[in-house]
């Protein structure tokens, strides 16, 4: 039986950390920035947590 390929979408956006929480990088940093104060734009550079049903999605992507 072959063995079970990730979906590379999802191996390129995500991180899973040790205790197994799903990472993923915030969105609204891509363009459009000049509208946004320094403050957001600070905000939107740290990673953000995903919990739940999206994150069981999201690891079963990543096996």
């Amino acid at each position: 039986m072959p063995k079970i390929k990730s979906k590379k979408g999802v191996r390129k956006r995500f991180k899973v950390t040790a205790r197994g929480k799903v990472k993923a990088a915030r969105a609204g940093k891509s363009h459009l920035l000049t509208g946004k104060s320094r403050a957001r734009k600070r905000a939107l550079r740290g990673k953000n947590v995903i919990e739940g049903a999206r994150a069981r999605m999201i690891r079963k992507g990543l096996q």
